[in-house]
């Protein structure tokens, strides 16, 4: 549980939006990622795809960082 999922939009090196697996949802940092959070965040196939690559990326590869005894 205590596995983060995290996926970053940046523009300009500056970031503009992120998802976070605990949230489950994106979050906006600046106007246009506002913008841009709320219209993700208002497609379920969008979030449920972001919430899966949690279970895909980190919890597949727990085990290389972690190690296997």
């Amino acid at each position: 549980k205590d596995i983060e999922y995290v996926y970053s939009e940046f523009y300009n090196k500056l970031e503009i939006a992120r998802f976070d697996s605990n949230l489950g949802k994106f979050v906006g940092y600046t106007e246009y990622g506002v913008k841009q959070a709320n219209y993700w965040n208002s497609n379920p196939s969008e979030i449920s795809g972001r919430k899966a690559q949690r279970e895909t990326v980190c919890l597949h590869n727990i085990g290389i960082w972690y190690g296997n005894p």
